[in-house]
């Protein structure tokens, strides 16, 4: 089967996916990220179809999908190597554009919903244990040559451990929250906004940039600038992170989102409580902090078949 285009999608499909993604990210408070997702799996899944179907002229025609329209296009998508997580995500996708178009134009979209996503085993998050977080935090600023800009990884890294923040969360700070408070308000995924304690050891961190970065600080303007005073991006974090994985013989898994990961498992593993910790995250639901229970009685399961007589035969 020929690659779907997006160039293949008609006008009113195209003016449709629009509406639906305006709503989604207006409505819904979806992030700029998830909304370019939604975008590239809907079009990939309307390319197909226009090309299986021979043509989806308006969005009507999406109550002519059978559900062997939709096992074909699940066919394709999996010939491309897609993981089963991947595909349902994408699907999740397609079933929330057929709902806004099904109450649009009142049609029957049964062969969409009706459609299972793959089975797919969720994994459990890779946090870095305590001594190779604090590794981590005294390597870090080897990895760039300005004096300064080690000091601004070292804060951005400190706030990823130490306030369970998301890079992009972490990036979002400007020159407004300096000098960081005792508690951050921040809003993440969804919209949802959350109070955050800050450390001391973070705040001092955070200052110590700010003392030595070159770039004047103004409320409207990042509060980490890249070495010509722009922006700094999530990949410079992530390949700083990579340098300081290797020169420590750290797994791959030693991401700068699994230091988020280790702040919740550490805290659990201190008697923290799941629910504070959930808040913490900024998690909508308790399902998805309740994967750290599971990694702190696997860590647990492991230090007693190294450690306990009987499990070691």
């Amino acid at each position: 089967m020929t690659e779907p285009q997006v160039a293949l999608i008609a006008p009113a499909m195209a003016a449709a996916l629009s509406r639906y993604l305006q709503r989604k990210q207006g409505l819904s408070g979806a992030s700029a990220n998830t909304v370019s997702a939604y975008a590239s799996d809907l079009r990939d899944f309307l390319g197909f179809m226009t090309l299986h179907m021979g043509g989806l002229d308006t969005p009507r025609a999406l109550g002519e999908i059978r559900q062997a329209d939709m096992r074909a296009w699940m066919a394709y998508a999996r010939g491309r190597d897609l993981s089963a997580r991947a595909l349902a995500r994408k699907l999740s996708a397609v079933r929330g554009f057929a709902r806004f178009i099904a109450d649009e134009a009142s049609i029957d979209i049964s062969a969409i919903l009706a459609t299972r996503a793959p089975k797919h085993t969720r994994g459990l998050p890779r946090p870095l244990s305590a001594t190779d977080a604090r590794d981590v935090l005294d390597t870090v600023a080897l990895q760039t040559r300005a004096d300064w800009a080690g000091l601004r990884d070292v804060a951005v890294v400190t706030l990823l451990y130490g306030c369970g923040l998301r890079v992009s969360e972490a990036l979002s700070l400007t020159g407004r929250d300096a000098p960081l408070p005792d508690v951050l308000r921040m809003t993440g995924k969804g919209g949802r906004e959350r109070l955050v304690p800050v450390l001391p050891v973070a705040r001092r961190a955070v200052a110590d940039y700010l003392s030595a970065c070159p770039h004047a600080q103004t409320p409207d303007l990042p509060l980490f600038r890249a070495i010509r005073g722009g922006a700094l991006d999530r990949r410079h974090v992530a390949r700083v992170m990579e340098a300081t994985r290797l020169q420590l013989g750290l797994p791959a898994s030693a991401t700068p989102h699994a230091l988020r990961h280790s702040f919740a498992t550490h805290l659990l593993a201190k008697g923290g409580d799941l629910r504070a910790i959930q808040e913490l995250l900024g998690h909508a639901s308790l399902r998805s902090t309740q994967v750290y229970t599971a990694v702190d009685s696997t860590r647990l399961m492991d230090v007693y078949e190294s450690a306990h007589p009987r499990a070691r035969g």
